[in-house]
Order: structure tokens, then C-alpha cells, then sequence
């Protein structure tokens, strides 16, 4: 059995491998668009495909794992993504296939993300729990910016279906790492005082939706996540059409160099986040982050679109603030849990999580077009929409006002 930081170490780097290969779509829109002749909107929906895969997939998968041992839905998880990212290399032709190699993705995901959290959240103890989510996090949000780099390059050296073949390489190499690093833990016979009892009462999630606290973090985490995959699957389009804009296809800091630059430094942001929020209390810094990407996002298409330089500042800007609150919400979730629906839970947290990712490049795809395609005016709008839903989503955070976390200030 490995002990609590070499079971996080092997959980972590699983999740490197995985998740290397999540971006290389967005990161190839703008050719990938020109390819296949995809508009505005066909394109937003191949980007929500994934999250709305997870959203559907995640509430069944994540749950399970209150019942049965996290690692087998864990390797499934990961199996549907590595096939899912070959066969997009192999034969991905256009909208269709697109959408429903994409979607598979998402499936995987869906029985990757949350369940790799939940092997650690069954094996460390409460005062460790927030730091291991962080680690977690951060190890994810690391390898998804890196994703957008790599991507292009690989793309660029080698064809678009190379790169989506060697992501499914690295998924089948976190599938055996996990296989064979991670010993199998049998769920107990029976449950325990307090769990649910049957696959009824096991699904029945309105004890979870009951817990004020941990609701309010995921509802907030809805809208959070909206915003994150609106820029995630739209910044290395939007770049470039400045950049195209104002004649400077040549730059230094290409699209995609500055959405990786953007990954690494909000994962960082995520990590000092919540340690703010253990220090100076977990709703001042998450209310904090929302009301300065309620600013930023009402600016940021009207104003970017101005110039290049400006417009990469200002996407660097809204991606430190977009995920500086990103851990503090998973963990104030997990943590505000009852331990006996913590798999429940996290499922509900990712599926409202994801549900708002499903919506975030929809959103902004479809104000697109609604605005007669890309123009400053429609990137104006479309960025300002989502700032608008972050700004009901704090105010019904506020409302709901969730406690602090042990350990919090104030906890």
C-alpha cells in the first residue's frame, strides 16, 4: 500500500498524462475551422460536446465510487480517452465525427477528473484534504495549459492527426500506471451507518442539494467553470482574429504560446487561492475573484479588440482571476461534504460544474454568429454575457452564504 504523498504523487502524474491532450482541439480551432469549413456555432458545439459528455456521464460515474472501488471506474475513465483521442486522429472528418469523438472524451473525463480526486479524498485526512485537492488541480491545470502549446507543435511538425494520436499514447500509459501502481480497494460489504443503503437511495441526491454550504460552492462552481471553458475554448480564436485584425500574424507570443502562459500562470493563481482562502477565509476570496472577473469580462472584447498586445494582457489578466478561486470552490465543496456522501457530492459539483462548461463556448459561439460573426462588436457581447452570469452567480453565492471550511479563517 503507498503511502498518502506517493499515492497523491502517482494520482497526480496519472492525471499529467491524461490530461495532456485535453486542449488540443481548441488550441487547433482557427485551422481546424478552416479545414472543415466549420462555422461559429458548429464549432462551439464540437468544444461542448466534451462538457456535455461529462455532464451527463459524471453524476453515474463519480457516485458509483461511494459504492465501489474509485480505481475500476477510474481505468475506465481513462480507457475512454485514450480511445477517444485516437480515433479523432485516426477518423475525424468533419462535424459529425468530431462532435461524437469529442463527446467520448468527455465521457472519459467524466470518469477521471472527480474519481481521481475521490481516491484521494478516501485516503487523507481532513487537515490534508484542501492541499491535496490543490495538488490535484494543479497538476491538472498544468498539463491542460501545456496542452495548447504541444498541441501546435505537434500539429505543425508532424499533422493535426499525429497530435491526436500521441495524447491517446499518454492516456494509455496513465492507464497502466494506474493499474499497476495503485492497489484496488474493496468497498465494504455492507454499508455503513448513515450511507445509502441501495442503488435508489444511493442516486437519490437530495441530501447533497440539501447541503447548503456545499451547494452554494457548486453553484458557483457552475458559473465558474461556464467562464474558464468559454476562454479556454475561444482564447487562441480570439487572439488570432485580432491578431489578423491588426496585421501581426508574425508575433513573438503566437495565440497559443499566450493561452499556455495563461494555463500555467492560473494554475498557480488556483494554488496561492486557496491558501488565501485558508488564511484571510474561503467566501472574502472567492467573492473577491468573482466581482474582478465581472470587470475584466465586461471589458475584455471591446477593449482587446483594439490591439494584440492589449488583448494579450488582458486575456492573461482574466485568466489569473478566473482561476484564482478555482481549488478554493473544489474544496470548499469536498470539504463541506458529508463523509458519507462525499462521492455524491463531487458528482453533483462536477455535473453543475461541467454543465456550465457545456454552456461557456456555446454561449459565446452562438453571440457570435447572433452578431454577424467575428467583430469587435461580437466579442464584446459575447465576453460580456458571461460576465453578466457570473455576476447572478455571485449574488445567489452571497445569499446562500456558505460556511468556512475547517482550517479556514473563520472555520
Amino acid at each position: 500500500m503507498p503511502s498518502g504523498a506517493r499515492l497523491v504523487g502517482i494520482v497526480c502524474a496519472a492525471q499529467v498524462l491524461v490530461q495532456i491532450g485535453a486542449f488540443y482541439w481548441p488550441a487547433l480551432l482557427p485551422g481546424m475551422m478552416q479545414r472543415w469549413s466549420l462555422g461559429n456555432s458548429e464549432a462551439g458545439w464540437i468544444t461542448s460536446s466534451f462538457y456535455g459528455a461529462y455532464m451527463l456521464a459524471v453524476p453515474v460515474l463519480v457516485t458509483l465510487t461511494d459504492r465501489i472501488d474509485a480505481k475500476r471506474v477510474y481505468l475506465f475513465g481513462v480507457g475512454c480517452t485514450a480511445i477517444a483521442h485516437l480515433l479523432f486522429g485516426l477518423l475525424a472528418e468533419g462535424f459529425w465525427s468530431a462532435l461524437a469523438l469529442r463527446a467520448l472524451a468527455g465521457l472519459g473525463w467524466a470518469g477521471t477528473y472527480m474519481t481521481g480526486l475521490k481516491l484521494l479524498a478516501d485516503q487523507v485526512d481532513a487537515r490534508m484534504m484542501s492541499r491535496a485537492v490543490t495538488g490535484h488541480a494543479a497538476s491538472i491545470g498544468i498539463s491542460g495549459a501545456v496542452s495548447y502549446l504541444l498541441g501546435d507543435l505537434l500539429a505543425q511538425a508532424f499533422g493535426w492527426q499525429i497530435a491526436f494520436a500521441s495524447a491517446g499514447a499518454t492516456a494509455a500509459i496513465a492507464w497502466a500506471t494506474v493499474a499497476l501502481a495503485v492497489p484496488g480497494r474493496p468497498p465494504p460489504a455492507k454499508p455503513t451507518a448513515g450511507q445509502p443503503a441501495g442503488l435508489a437511495a444511493l442516486f437519490d441526491f437530495r441530501p447533497v442539494l440539501r447541503n447548503r454550504s456545499a451547494f452554494a460552492y457548486s453553484l458557483a462552481y457552475c458559473v465558474h467553470t461556464l467562464e474558464m471553458n468559454a476562454l479556454r475554448g475561444w482564447g487562441v480564436a480570439f487572439l488570432a482574429w485580432v491578431a489578423a485584425s491588426a496585421g501581426m500574424t508574425g508575433e513573438l507570443l503566437s495565440p497559443t504560446v499566450v493561452v499556455t502562459v495563461l494555463g500555467l500562470l492560473g494554475t498557480l493563481a488556483s494554488v496561492l487561492g486557496n491558501e488565501a482562502s485558508i488564511r484571510f477565509g474561503r467566501r472574502r476570496l472567492i467573492v473577491a475573484a468573482m466581482l474582478l472577473s465581472i470587470a475584466v469580462g465586461a471589458l475584455i472584447g471591446f477593449v482587446g479588440s483594439t490591439g494584440y498586445w492589449l488583448a494579450v494582457g488582458l486575456i492573461v489578466v482574466y485568466g489569473v482571476i478566473i482561476w484564482l478561486d478555482s481549488s478554493s470552490l473544489t474544496a470548499g465543496a469536498a470539504g463541506a461534504a458529508d463523509p458519507a456522501r462525499r462521492g455524491a457530492t463531487l458528482a453533483v459539483h462536477s455535473m453543475l460544474g461541467y454543465a456550465g462548461g457545456f454552456v461557456g463556448p456555446l454561449a459565446i459561439g452562438w453571440t457570435l454568429d447572433a452578431s454577424g460573426g467575428m467583430s469587435a462588436l461580437g466579442w464584446g457581447l459575447a465576453f460580456g454575457l458571461v460576465a453578466l452570469l457570473m455576476a447572478m452567480a455571485m449574488a445567489a453565492f452571497v445569499i446562500l452564504r456558505p460556511r468556512e471550511l475547517e482550517g479556514d479563517r473563520g472555520g
